[in-house]
């Protein structure tokens, strides 16, 4: 078993990547809560970040000082742009949220916010309306994912690097051009899922697959839907029945919750794996493009990069998953399900990606505030 830096109060855990249950069980523990206080960074997350984002530690405390704000400057510099709005995103150079307007009339009104502004051709409205056009669309294996990106101010459509003189994929660019502003990039891999006491990152069983709590919810906790399907079984790290699948999704989403019993509760807390301390959970607040982000997972641990993109359809070989956060977070398989947060903030539970914490990758995570509202759950927070 091993050591944690907060008293296990709740057994329960997260895995991302589908692995086969075996007997040594780690154990770990994890806290969320929902309040939206400036984010308490622990000496163990700076050096994390150090790791991670290439940051000196004075650069680390200064980029989530900076984040926390841009995060609660979104809703109030979205209103300024009034129709006219085209997305926004964090800026870690400048330390500050960089919203996108259509009407140069409005950059005053935006301005005014403290946010900068850019001029863009194109409204967040009409970048939705395309992507929902290719949501529509079969897609082959080769593309492996879409979403808008406010920066380009496109549509930006991922394709496996292998895969792109396929006539398929070629088929599906083109008809993706047709709906509207569309950017090709090209990406290594094909995405996949990381299914491998309820504290976020901590391992859970259920048949043979491994997964990780993401976080713990009143009643129990939420994770990745590709981990198991509704009246399923759940065991802990220790071996011992937890409860149950309450409610699933996979494909089309991505999540799940499961409920918590048998001796078991749930704990506000995120497990740091020795990396940091155990980091609890005081909020859901969706932290924006460009920010940094960490994940906790029972097989690779604590690791952190930055959010690269919100809302976007990713295609599994299962099928395609929709509203997903993408990340430059690496991940293995085991870590499904697995907590991803930002600061203090609870930000979704780990679904699939590319390449390992060797070599780095990308990772996905569906968004909580999504999982808590279907299911109509209560973020458990400190």
């Amino acid at each position: 078993m091993r050591q944690t830096t907060l008293v296990r109060t709740g057994l329960s855990a997260l895995l991302i990547i589908g692995t086969c249950a075996t007997a040594g069980l780690a154990q770990a523990s994890a806290a969320d809560t929902d309040s939206a206080a400036a984010p308490q960074a622990s000496a163990g997350l700076i050096t994390a970040m150090q790791r991670d984002l290439g940051l000196t530690q004075t650069q680390a405390k200064a980029r989530l000082t900076s984040e926390n704000a841009a995060t609660a400057l979104q809703g109030t510099a979205r209103s300024a742009a009034g129709s006219s709005f085209g997305g926004s995103w964090y800026d870690a150079d400048s330390g500050r949220l960089t919203v996108a307007v259509t009407d140069s009339a409005r950059t005053g009104d935006v301005r005014a916010t403290g946010a900068e502004v850019r001029v863009v051709d194109h409204t967040a409205r009409e970048l939705d309306a395309v992507k929902e056009q290719l949501d529509a669309l079969p897609a082959p294996g080769g593309v492996s994912s879409w979403h808008v990106d406010p920066r380009a101010n496109s549509v930006v459509v991922n394709v496996v690097a292998s895969e792109q003189g396929d006539n398929d994929v070629r088929a599906f660019v083109a008809k993706a051009r047709e709906a509207g502003p569309v950017t090709v990039k090209k990406t290594a891999e094909a995405p996949r899922t990381f299914a491998a006491g309820t504290v976020g990152g901590d391992p859970y069983y259920t048949g043979n697959v491994r997964c990780s709590i993401g976080f713990s919810v009143q009643g129990g906790f939420v994770t990745a839907g590709h981990c198991g399907q509704a009246g399923g079984g759940v065991r802990g790290w220790d071996g011992s029945d937890i409860g149950s699948f309450q409610g699933s999704s996979f494909p089309d989403n991505d999540y799940a919750w499961v409920s918590v019993g048998n001796g078991w509760w749930t704990e506000p807390v995120v497990l740091g794996w020795g990396t940091i301390s155990d980091q609890l959970v005081r909020g859901s607040a969706e932290a924006p493009i460009g920010a940094s982000i960490c994940r906790s997972g029972s097989t690779s641990g604590w690791h952190c990069g930055n959010v690269l993109a919100t809302n976007e359809t990713v295609n599994y070989s299962e099928g395609a998953v929709h509203e997903m956060t993408k990340t430059s977070v690496c991940a293995e398989p085991g870590d499904s399900g697995g907590s991803f947060i930002s600061g203090d903030q609870a930000q979704g539970v780990t679904s699939g990606g590319w390449g390992d914490c060797s070599g780095g990758g990308e990772t996905w995570h569906q968004p909580i505030n999504e999982i808590l509202n279907t299911y109509g759950l209560t973020l458990h927070t400190a």
